[in-house]
């Protein structure tokens, strides 16, 4: 049972399909992260923008 796990790891670790979708993947995570950070950092300050855009 082990060794077919690690058999099996082996395999996928080789297997070099698939690779540029994960690194796209991690680019549009990290992306995600960062506007999510930036938009909850700024939030107070953009309400007060447009309040004073509003009004």
């Amino acid at each position: 049972m082990f060794q077919t796990v690690i058999q099996i790891l082996k395999t996928a670790a080789a297997d070099r399909r698939g690779v540029t979708a994960m690194e796209y993947g991690l680019i549009a995570g990290v992306l995600a992260v960062g506007l999510a950070t930036a938009f909850t950092a700024l939030s107070g300050r953009l309400t007060n923008a447009f309040n004073v855009l509003a009004f």
